[in-house]
């Protein structure tokens, strides 16, 4: 049985190969979306109580967090979710361009049709999040439909290039951007139809594109107030919003078990 790796129970584009993998993996889409703010306290017993895991996987997962740079250990504090440094994002948006386009075009490569079904149910989930005005759900699609594509490359070491990448980008930020979840949408239709077409050097052109005006935007955005009701998150460990997102991973834990 594969592991269903999300809340809505959603199908993963590969299986999970270990119980740690499974958790760092719903910790890493919860911190790229919001859900656990920067500077939450994650402590091990409240994660491993929350998907009903032994206290063992969840230790190791935050092991292989804190060795990407999602999670950081604080004097007092103990495990929080790292801050993001804006100075550096200039430099992290160039090494994005370069490691995501090299896996778009190696997937490009071995993309199926039902690849690309796939992905483009991703992409409606993502519309119909914004739609709802649900931004959560939209930052943990949009994490969804970037890790489904770069896995189809077939090239974990340089997909763990861009997950540590990832730790050090402020995503939860540019897509509470007002309108840019909109934009994003036609960036994303943009290059699965240059996925379609076989063509690379347009391939290129779009993720850079999408990069690019994500990273422009949020330079816009740092120097004035974010939209209406996207401030900073502050929500602390275990307070309702976090319970909420998390009671749908029953199933997800389940499955992972089984496929043991």
């Amino acid at each position: 049985m594969r592991p269903s790796s999300h809340p809505d129970g959603s199908e993963p584009a590969r299986p999970f190969r270990t119980k740690e993998d499974f958790v760092a993996d719903y910790l890493r889409e919860g911190i790229l979306s919001g859900r656990l703010p920067r500077g939450t306290r994650l402590k091990q017993t409240e994660v491993a109580e929350e998907i009903q895991f032994s206290i063992t996987p969840v230790r190791e997962a935050f092991r292989i967090l804190e060795t990407e740079g999602y999670l950081t250990s604080e004097t007092h504090r103990g495990v929080v979710v790292a801050p993001f440094n804006a100075a550096d994002t200039h430099e992290i948006n160039e090494l994005r361009v370069v490691l995501e386009t090299r896996l778009a075009l190696l997937a490009m490569k071995k993309m199926t049709a039902t690849n690309y079904t796939e992905l483009g149910q991703l992409e409606r989930e993502f519309e119909d999040a914004d739609a709802r005005q649900d931004r959560e759900a939209v930052r943990a699609i949009n994490y969804r439909f970037h890790k489904h594509l770069y896995t189809l490359a077939g090239q974990p070491q340089t997909l763990h290039f861009v997950l540590v990448l990832w730790a050090r980008y402020p995503f939860d930020l540019i897509n509470r951007i007002d309108g840019r979840p909109g934009r994003a949408a036609t960036e994303h239709r943009e290059l699965l139809d240059t996925l379609r077409k076989g063509d690379g050097k347009a391939v290129e052109r779009s993720i850079r594109s999408h990069i690019d005006h994500g990273w422009r935007e949020l330079q816009s955005s740092l120097a004035t107030p974010l939209a209406t009701g996207a401030g900073p998150d502050v929500a602390a460990p275990g307070d309702r919003r976090r319970k909420r997102a998390v009671q749908p991973v029953a199933a997800r834990r389940d499955a992972v078990k089984a496929a043991r």
